[in-house]
């Protein structure tokens, strides 16, 4: 039995560098998500015995299905990091990054920069494909890298034998500014066999209602909105867009303790991103509780200022 149902949309959390690691994806997994993927991680540092990248590649035990992402066009050094991820257990999927448009990645023929040589990002799809043990090969792709030409992507991505597909609906050019495409999304499911994920500015249960309606994707992808609000895919699930805030205060220390675990005392510094965006759901005095925990460093006094925090009632002011 296949371990993803597509008979019904399917709900993931797409990978974003320094915020979806193992701590927040074992909090969005108490909400409903299908699928959590890893950040993404460099091929070449998974070869080369990273102890960080290889941390990385952990998951927690409520991810089930998992997906690992990985960066990088070197046949060889793909091939030999498909066979690290192999020795891993708990992974069903090696997704390939080809949207990632951050310059040190682009530079090296990484992420979206492999949509500029469509010929090799097939080769890299295939070796994975090839060397994988893992039950799918995946891959996350934007619309083009300059102009769009995203019917001879997924033409490429599909012949290669990727198993489905994730769509952040714009071009490497759009960075995360651009209009979504959600035209263009409804297009690549058109012309493929296999699933569609849509991903770009799906922030609200009404939001990702209408992309699913229209693009009929297979399910959709979310990673920023989830950043300070991991309880999006129950409410999208539940048709539900309010939130108790006993249940958001249990979250926040819940995913606060969970980073002093992974990391350490050094978790609570980390944590301070995370506070940020969790102080913007309609707390009073949220712009000086920023500045408070911007220079606590102790985690019991951390703590004890988150609590205090979420103890109050929503104002919806910040």
């Amino acid at each position: 039995m296949a371990t993803l149902d597509f008979s019904k949309p399917l709900y993931a959390l797409a990978p974003l560098a320094g915020f979806t690691d193992l701590p927040f994806r074992a909090v969005v997994k108490k909400f409903g998500v299908d699928l959590t993927v890893s950040e993404m991680i460099s091929s070449n540092a998974l070869i080369h015995n990273s102890k960080k990248t290889h941390r990385m590649l952990e998951r927690s035990p409520l991810e089930t299905p998992y997906s690992v992402q990985i960066a990088g066009s070197d046949l060889d050094v793909i091939k030999r990091a498909v066979e690290v991820i192999n020795t891993k257990e708990g992974i069903d999927v090696i997704d390939l990054n080809c949207g990632c448009p951050a310059p040190k990645v682009v530079n090296n023929l990484q992420g979206s920069s492999l949509l500029t040589n469509l010929e090799q990002m097939g080769r890299v799809i295939e070796t994975i494909k090839r060397y994988s043990n893992k039950e799918y090969t995946s891959v996350k792709m934007r619309l083009g890298f300059n102009e769009k030409n995203h019917r001879e992507i997924v033409r490429v991505i599909e012949d290669a034998g990727a198993d489905f597909l994730a769509v952040h609906g714009r071009t490497r050019a759009g960075k995360y500014k651009s209009a979504v495409d959600y035209d263009a999304i409804a297009e690549i499911k058109q012309s493929v066999k296999i699933p569609v994920l849509a991903n770009g500015d799906i922030d609200s249960p009404q939001k990702a209602k209408w992309v699913l309606e229209h693009t009929q994707a297979d399910g959709i992808m979310i990673g920023r909105a989830a950043v300070g609000k991991p309880w999006i895919f129950h409410q999208i699930k539940s048709g539900s867009s309010e939130v108790d805030t006993t249940i958001m205060r249990e979250v926040v220390l819940e995913h606060f303790d969970q980073m002093i675990v992974h990391y350490g005392e050094y978790g609570a510094v980390m944590f301070r991103k995370h506070l940020h965006t969790y102080s913007k759901a309609g707390f009073q005095g949220a712009s000086a509780f920023r500045n408070t925990v911007n220079t606590l460093s102790d985690v019991k006094a951390l703590r004890e200022e988150v609590y205090r925090f979420f103890s109050q009632p929503l104002t919806h002011t910040s």
